[in-house]
């Protein structure tokens, strides 16, 4: 048996290992002679595997915690001009379902919402089960941050894409 099926296999409820996860992006800027990278370092989750193996759950990341090493640039990017946190406080990844692709990948369903705008998602993920019991996934993504209201581009400095990468470890609570 393929090593994510047999995950798939056993029902349960799984925690997000906040210290063994990261959720980042990288965006080229200044007409894409440079790539601003940052991470965000609230992030808290939970997901939920049924007795027919079907899988939901999600990531809570908190806006505001956005870091990439510029306290300029970050408050930039906490500001309405981009991700608007005081008025959208935390990012939403809500996983609707997940359909092996191999037997440690996989299709993950699932829904971004940012500023209040909702975009489907569709990741193409790797899964390990390591050997003190997580499971580790890791994916990434290029997304139109536009489409989720966040527009700032001074001076057409940026392009409108962003690549999102998740990298987390959940760990069964039951």
């Amino acid at each position: 048996m393929a090593p994510l099926q047999a995950l798939l296999d056993e029902p349960g409820n799984w925690q997000l290992v906040s210290a063994q996860s990261s959720v980042r992006f990288k965006n080229k800027t200044f007409w894409g002679l440079a790539t601003v990278t940052g991470e965000f370092t609230e992030v808290r989750g939970a997901g939920q595997i049924t007795a027919n193996g079907a899988v939901s759950g999600g990531l809570v990341i908190g806006a505001a915690s956005l870091k990439t090493g510029i306290r300029k640039r970050d408050d930039h990017l906490r500001s309405a001009d981009f991700f608007d946190v005081e008025n959208h406080p935390v990012i939403r990844v809500e996983v609707t379902g997940l359909e092996p692709t191999g037997a440690n990948t996989t299709t993950v369903h699932a829904t971004l919402t940012v500023r209040g705008t909702t975009e489907p998602l569709s990741l193409s993920a790797a899964v390990d089960q390591l050997g003190d019991g997580t499971v580790h996934l890791r994916t990434q993504t290029t997304i139109d941050r536009t489409k989720l209201g966040v527009s700032g581009n001074m001076a057409g400095m940026m392009p409108a894409t962003t690549t999102l990468l998740a990298d987390v470890v959940f760990t069964k609570v039951d």
